[in-house]
């Protein structure tokens, strides 16, 4: 692979008298997907908050392209797209309203044409003039990924995106990521599932008491 796009370095994470991350390093370059696997615990989650800003390490540093990781600054947030466990959505906006603000407000060209797009690629269409709160489990998280795919991005940052989707949903989120590869974007990636690792990513970071990089 090529030189980083994401560069982490030496993130230790502690709750109280426990350390969940002791100086962990890695690299993401552009069409590159990294796993992220372990045990329930282990961390998995937080090193992605860490490495986003979403949670404050105790110590070490994220850089994106060279430059320190803070989605307040506008170059980061337009190169970034993020999916964690607990996205938020405009309650009182539609499912297309809801994509088509986003794209919008990450100055998306061609903003109506992207979301349609993405609305059918993830299987909304149909519910697409719903509010968020009637939709299902499954299909909030499509909404959440979809909320990623409709903005400018060089690097996905997805905790356990499989999470909720079905069968079929898991599939195309497999084909999706490794689209997303072949468009030269860089993928971080926490997940459970095996099938989807080994179909998505060129290297696994485990964390646990066995960590090891492969």
């Amino acid at each position: 692979m090529g030189e980083a796009l994401l560069t982490v370095r030496g993130i230790t994470r502690r709750f109280g008298d426990r350390t969940i991350l002791s100086g962990l390093d890695l690299d993401v370059a552009c069409g590159e997907a990294v796993g992220v696997v372990g045990p329930n615990g282990s961390g998995k989650s937080t090193l992605l908050r860490c490495i986003v800003g979403a949670d404050e390490a105790d110590a070490g540093t994220s850089t994106l392209a060279g430059e320190p990781l803070d989605e307040r600054v506008p170059g980061i947030r337009r190169d970034l797209a993020v999916v964690l466990d607990d996205i938020d959505f405009f309650p009182d906006l539609s499912v297309v309203e809801h994509l088509d603000l986003v794209a919008r407000a990450h100055a998306q060209p061609d903003a109506e044409e992207v979301v349609n797009g993405v609305l059918d690629e993830v299987g909304l269409m149909e519910v697409s003039g719903q509010l968020p709160s009637t939709l299902s489990s499954g299909q909030r998280r499509r909404l959440a990924l979809a909320s990623a795919f409709v903005r400018p991005r060089r690097l996905l940052v997805l905790d356990e995106p499989e999470a909720r989707l079905d069968v079929d949903g898991v599939a195309w989120l497999g084909d999706k990521l490794v689209a997303e590869k072949g468009a030269g974007r860089a993928v971080l990636l926490v997940s459970h599932d095996p099938a989807l690792v080994a179909r998505v990513c060129d290297r696994v970071v485990r964390l646990g008491a066995d960590r090891d990089d492969a």
